[in-house]
């Protein structure tokens, strides 16, 4: 009954990931002709002045944040077959998580929140290393040192490094040497900056990081676009499906699993959180919310499989499908 359902064909099937690969690629580069001077992101932060400045063409930009977001690809497909989060070698959370991405143009130009979440998955993969650790201070270092580095370029992301030491706590790896040796890892590359802006003589530098970071923006939905609502509200909704799908088939899992996937519902709860409060980093916490979406609803299209699920699926296809065309309509 299984080989019936559209779902378990594309879920399952070896060829998912170079589909979506190869979709990803095909609309990024349509974009690329169609709206090469679309708006993208947008930023102010003192390490990042290149692309304001013009230095950075939209034909290079543009590849090198696809690029970025292959890296991270890679890394979910990492994440999944050392900890298991889904019970099998799948690669299908890549797949959504590339896709999720392409439909979303202002996301496509290359901005230092890029490279700060790669930073970030890249912690979330030592965090997860540091499960059940009896010496997990090495684990933790590292995962935060990501992070620290990761706020340098954009300094918002400290504002989830709480939520890395919740999970540390969570997987038993939180004690007073462990959470040092976390704080160490994220001051030293403010150390480094630091020594940098001293021997520069322009303590600016230093501060401008923290300055940022304190920096509340007005309450103003309206600097969200209707093809980012769309796209929020669309990924929402596949939140909200596998949230539900992994809290009530939590006991199916293993305990470190379960441990794993609730982490992730609550990354992602922080963030929507963050974006109610501040609106204006909108598009640039969705790749980093997108990466926690990839896989709970992955998690819920790969091991469940009956006619509800199948249904949800094939609407799930149809609404990516809308989005796809909904963003190019809006660009043109």
């Amino acid at each position: 009954m299984r080989g019936k359902y559209l779902q378990s064909i594309l879920t399952t099937g070896r060829f998912i990931l170079p589909v979506a690969v190869f979709i990803t690629v095909i609309y990024w580069v349509t974009l690329c002709f169609l709206a090469p001077d679309s708006p993208g992101k947008g930023t102010a932060n003192t390490f990042w002045n290149l692309q304001d400045a013009g230095f950075i063409p939209w034909w290079v930009n543009k590849p090198a944040g696809l690029f970025i977001y292959f890296v991270i690809g890679y890394l979910l497909v990492q994440i999944n077959n050392t900890f298991g989060l889904i019970r099998a070698r799948a690669s299908i959370q890549t797949s959504i998580f590339l896709l999720l991405v392409a439909a979303c143009p202002p996301v496509h130009f290359l901005g230092p929140e890029d490279i700060a979440v790669l930073l970030f998955v890249i912690a979330l993969y030592l965090l997860f290393c540091a499960y059940q650790r009896p010496r997990s201070s090495g684990y933790l270092f590292h995962a935060f040192l990501f992070v620290g580095s990761g706020s340098l370029i954009f300094p918002q992301i400290t504002l989830l490094a709480p939520v890395l030491l919740v999970g540390a706590f969570n997987f038993q790896a939180l004690n007073l040497r462990s959470l040092s040796a976390a704080l160490i890892g994220w001051l030293l590359p403010y150390w480094f900056l630091f020594g940098y802006a001293f021997y520069c003589d322009n303590m600016e530098l230093f501060r401008q990081p923290f300055i940022e970071l304190a920096a509340f923006s007005p309450i103003d939905f309206s600097v969200i676009t209707t093809g980012e609502l769309a796209v929020w509200g669309y990924s929402f909704v596949l939140f909200v499906a596998g949230s539900i799908h992994c809290l009530i088939q939590s006991h199916r899992d293993k305990i470190r699993t379960r441990v794993f996937l609730q982490f992730f519902i609550l990354l992602n709860v922080c963030i929507y959180l963050f974006i109610a409060l501040q609106p204006i980093h909108c598009v640039k916490l969705l790749p980093l919310s997108l990466v926690g979406v990839s896989i709970l609803i992955s998690h819920l299209f790969v091991l469940t499989c009956n006619m509800l699920s199948n249904i949800f699926f094939i609407c799930s296809v149809m609404g990516l499908i809308f989005l796809f065309f909904f963003n190019v309509w809006m660009l043109l």
